[in-house]
């Protein structure tokens, strides 16, 4: 009987062993003073107090206790471009005023330029409450309601219970927790000393921002602020400057695409600025302040710089390949000035660039004079327009068949520089002609040229006018360069009969710009309102072809027959149905999926790697990009491996989200290409010129 006297005694052990662990248990999952978790795959959830009884007052400090698995966030009180904050519903409590929630400072949280404010790790949420007669028990019924985000975003509601009995109490073993969160709520800033010294409101409509200069006693780290306006405006992520000494910041925090309800000179909002652990709160009404950006140390730096950028973006742009189409314009000028006179060589060529500078400046009108309507502005954008494209399928002819010898242009003899009995090319001539090639240059972007668009469409009349004043110093400058030295135009061969073989190949390079500018129109108009327009233009060619052989009665009918057949190409595209949109397909060495935002940040959230590539069927330096790159050997391969996504997006016609996602880069120009992945959910933007190395190097790096 020993050993069932032994067995009974284990089982005795046994039974107190497991009562002690389960009475721990008991006492983890609810500590006096604390609810019982709530748990999910995000994390867990419970409502302490920094007592365990009401005491004497009834005054009760409680807190919203969150822990949250590695990689989850939830969302502050304001959750910025999406989410929702948590929502407390206390339906249910006993002896218990609505506790009101206080709000530690928040992090910023971007994702495919998405902004989104909110917490991660461990937050407590402190919770002002009362009891309204301290002699009796408080029960605490919360229902909660919140969205965990990580991967993917999961809505979620728990129950929470706690109830705290009268008298005095001591402290919890959560007070100090408490306390330690409602240190890192926001106050009026006195206390890390933090000042807000000024708030303006910049822009107008789409290109509004909200301006703060704040000031600190202490260096800043790496400040941050949120603007909370929801009748006003939503705002991007703030452009921060530092001054030398660091205790000057100025935040420049644009108001994000059609984000903009009202103006804001004058809104009320709300502005919270963060340092570390350090923050502060503030109600502002801004004033208008001036368009000029300021530095933290009061100055416009920058401007200066991006003149010289824009000058050298100019300069490349006559090497880019959209230009080479009007190469016949550029080279017929030289040739035209061998063996001439020095004074005329000046003249023309000063014609010229005044030509470029001049279209510059009328682009730079035409980009204010949008802005100013909050329409959509960009390099190149006006190919965008199929009456745009007839006007240049007319013109290109018409140059054409200049060239070739079918008519020529009479112009008023005030106009002709005479020397020697030999009329000249006019100065008029010479200025319409660098003109013209301006206008056949904006569908390429060059190296400098977008970061130098891109710097002057953010920022006001005066910058733009400044900035595309240097992109046509620029371009101009070969022309004033010869200006400067005539003698490299006079030392070339003197012109001859062996121009006309000249003329009628550069005539053939003009036609086939015409028809390349065709096929796009194709896209935009349909092709019935294409051929339409090339075979107007078409019949006027061969009609100025035969003029000569017909009788000397018809040829005065040949001139009215071909403005009327200019003026049917021009009218053709206005009654045309657009085409197919294109921008997608799997008939090259990538299969490109159509783009759109929502679809960039699943792919990214699902840990794709994604290549986009913003184009369009006018941009010839989109099309160099494909050729010589995207489309062949290692870049098309990678972009076709498991894992990786190519997207595509066409901006032949206008896309107001296209022109959203180039500005979220500074971008108001293509080609534009992105690179995201696990490792750059922002993206990683590419130079406008690619090339091989670049691209594996981005999409190494995204991976």
């Amino acid at each position: 009987m020993a050993w069932l006297k032994s067995i009974g005694a284990w089982i005795k052990a046994i039974g107190i062993a497991a009562t002690l662990m389960l009475t721990g248990l008991s006492a983890w999952a609810a500590e006096p003073g604390g609810s019982d978790w709530a748990t999910s795959e995000s994390g867990k959830v419970r409502l302490v107090s920094a007592a365990t009884a009401t005491g004497e007052s009834g005054q009760l400090r409680l807190g919203l206790h969150f822990k949250l698995e590695p990689g989850w966030k939830i969302y502050w009180r304001t959750p910025g471009d999406a989410g929702y904050p948590p929502k407390l519903d206390w339906t249910g409590s006993d002896n218990l005023d609505t506790p009101r929630p206080s709000w530690p400072a928040p992090h910023r949280f971007v994702l495919s330029g998405l902004q989104n404010y909110g917490y991660v790790g461990e937050v407590i949420l402190p919770l002002d409450a009362r009891a309204p007669d301290a002699s009796r028990p408080v029960a605490a019924r919360l229902a909660v309601e919140f969205l965990a985000c990580s991967q993917i975003c999961v809505p979620q509601k728990v129950d929470l219970r706690l109830d705290l009995s009268p008298g005095a109490g001591q402290p919890s073993a959560f007070a100090h927790d408490i306390g330690r969160f409602a240190a890192l709520v926001p106050g009026d800033g006195r206390r890390h000393g933090l000042t807000l010294d000024s708030a303006e409101a910049l822009g107008g409509g789409e290109t509004s921002a909200l301006r703060l200069a704040v000031s600190s006693t202490e260096r800043f780290d790496a400040p941050d602020a949120f603007v909370e306006a929801e009748e006003v405006a939503a705002f991007g992520q703030p452009k921060v400057s530092l001054s030398s000494d660091r205790r000057r910041a100025v935040f420049e925090i644009p108001v994000s695409p059609g984000g903009l309800l009202k103006p804001l000179a004058g809104a009320p909002m709300t502005v919270t600025v963060t340092d570390g652990l350090r923050a502060f709160e503030t109600p502002i009404q801004p004033v208008p302040g001036s368009a000029a950006p300021a530095s933290a140390g009061g100055e416009a730096p920058g401007l200066a710089g991006m003149l010289l950028v824009a000058l050298l973006g100019g300069l490349i742009l006559n090497l880019m390949p959209c230009v080479l189409p009007v190469l016949s314009i550029k080279v017929l000028g030289v040739l035209g000035h061998g063996g001439g006179e020095r004074g005329h060589v000046r003249a023309s060529f000063v014609a010229s660039g005044i030509g470029i500078v001049a279209s510059f400046l009328a682009l730079a009108g035409l980009a204010i004079g949008l802005k100013q309507a909050g329409a959509a502005v960009g390099w190149g954008i006006q190919f965008q327009q199929p009456g745009f494209l007839a006007l240049m399928v007319v013109l290109l002819a018409l140059f054409a068949a200049n060239l070739w010898g079918l008519f020529e242009i009479p112009m008023p003899a005030f106009l002709f520089n005479r020397g020697g009995g030999v009329a000249h090319h006019t100065v008029l001539g010479h200025f319409l002609s660098g003109a013209f090639a301006t206008l056949l240059a904006t569908p390429c972007s060059a190296p400098f040229l977008g970061t130098a668009i891109g710097f002057a469409l953010a920022r006001g009349p005066s910058e733009i006018v400044a900035i595309f004043t240097a992109l046509g110093l620029g371009m101009a400058a070969p022309y004033l360069a010869v200006a400067v030295w005539p003698d490299i135009a006079l030392k070339l061969p003197r012109p001859g009969r062996w121009m006309v073989g000249v003329r009628k190949a550069l005539g053939l390079a003009l036609a086939g710009t015409g028809l390349w500018l065709l096929s796009v129109l194709m896209v935009q108009a349909g092709g019935l309102a294409a051929l339409a327009t090339g075979g107007a233009m078409a019949a006027a060619v061969v009609l100025l072809a035969l003029r000569s052989r017909l009788p000397a009665a018809a040829r005065s009918a040949v001139g009215a027959c071909v403005v009327a057949l200019a003026g049917l190409a021009l009218a053709a595209p206005f009654h045309g149905t657009a085409g197919s949109d294109g921008g997608t397909g799997s008939g090259g060495a990538v299969a490109w999926e159509r783009f759109d935002s929502q679809t960039l940040a699943r792919l990214v959230s699902d840990g794709k790697v994604v290549f986009v590539d913003v184009t369009a069927d006018w941009c010839i330096t989109c099309k160099v990009n494909k050729a010589a790159v995207i489309e062949r050997g290692e870049v098309a391969s990678r972009l076709s491996a498991p894992g990786v996504v190519a997207l595509r997006a066409d901006w032949t016609k206008p896309d107001e989200s296209i022109s959203r996602y180039l500005a979220s880069f500074g971008r108001y120009g293509i080609p534009f290409n992105a690179v995201y992945g696990p490792s750059a959910p922002d993206g990683i933007a590419l130079p406008e010129l690619l090339s091989e190395a670049e691209v594996l190097a981005a999409l190494d790096k995204a991976r």
